[in-house]
């Protein structure tokens, strides 16, 4: 992509429901630049439960996070979408009509039609309070790859599904998994925390991290400011905040955090559409299967306002030769 380019389509998000777009843009022939402000495709499943199991994706009785992901980039590869990731969607402005999107890097692209499926938005994960001030490595939020950590010992504080799915992932390869809540009761799903504590996982409740210890990296961490526990990682799974970012500064009509948008899922600005979890209407259902029916809907809808003559619906796809 020059620092001028030009797309029929560009989607704002590259999890499943921008992924998904990204094929059936492909597959009504359409030019596509994928953009997301997190380095990998994926969105908050590559980011936050890679691991898990999906259990309600039309098709699959059961996916893993990272194998959904996985297919829905081979999908969309089959019509060499362009990314950009690692990039945020900064601004947005119109030239003869067309919008004209300018990324965090100085890139302006002129697009066809804008596709909005950023999930919940720019999301930001809640600082751990004992690391205020230390300066180490060492101090994550997120684990894209278990194996990465194989041999450490882990210390997990959080009582949510992420810190019970990071924590099932992690067991039997890390060389230990502490897991801290500060409470006695956990946010997570119960059957998760049940194959948890059938686990080699040390649980620690009503109890908190006081203390990051370590020379250059974590060392070890402290526990209510009494006792040391081995730690080479701490995984901060507080949850994290969320907002839309730039895009709230475009002119959207917005109801709270999330996208208005009509039965065709365009939006109150013209030649941008959205859909997935970051939009709203009457009876909206925030599923991944969900977005995949939306996404459909936006690129079809999208196809005839990039060119009137284009008919709205695209044709079964079982009747092309790939």
């Amino acid at each position: 992509m020059s620092e001028r380019g030009e797309v029929d389509v560009a989607i704002i998000g590259a999890g499943p429901t921008g992924l998904f777009a990204a094929y059936y843009a492909g597959f009504r022939g359409l030019s596509t630049l994928v953009v997301d402000a997190l380095p990998e495709a994926g969105g908050q499943v590559t980011a936050m439960y890679p691991e898990k199991m999906i259990f309600d994706v039309a098709g699959f009785p059961a996916v893993r996070g990272r194998e959904l992901i996985a297919n829905l980039v081979a999908q969309a590869g089959a019509f060499s979408p362009q990314y950009r990731l690692g990039v945020q969607a900064a601004a947005l402005t119109y030239t003869d009509g067309m919008p004209v999107l300018g990324l965090g890097d100085g890139t302006e692209v002129r697009c066809g039609a804008v596709l909005i499926t950023g999930g919940l938005g720019s999301f930001t994960p809640r600082p751990l309070p004992a690391a205020t001030g230390f300066t180490g490595t060492g101090i994550i939020f997120f684990v894209p790859d278990p194996t990465s950590l194989a041999g450490k010992h882990v210390v997990i504080v959080g009582g949510g599904d992420s810190a019970f799915d990071w924590a099932l992932a992690l067991a039997g390869v890390a060389a230990s998994v502490t897991l801290v809540h500060r409470r006695d009761k956990f946010r997570a799903h119960a059957a998760t925390v049940a194959r948890v504590r059938a686990l080699p996982v040390r649980i620690e409740i009503n109890s908190q991290v006081t203390k990051i210890l370590g020379n250059g990296r974590v060392e070890s961490v402290e526990l209510n400011g009494t006792e040391e526990i081995p730690a080479d990682v701490v995984v901060a799974a507080l949850g994290f905040t969320a907002d839309l970012g730039p895009l709230a500064m475009w002119g959207l009509a917005l109801d709270k955090r999330h996208i208005t948008v009509d039965s065709t899922m365009a939006t109150n600005l013209p030649r941008i559409f959205a859909a997935g979890d970051i939009v709203e209407y009457p009876g909206k259902v925030r599923l991944i299967a969900t977005g995949f029916g939306e996404a459909a809907t936006a690129v079809n809808n999208a196809a005839i306002v990039i060119d009137p003559a284009a008919h709205l619906f695209p044709g079964h796809s079982s009747e092309d030769v790939v």
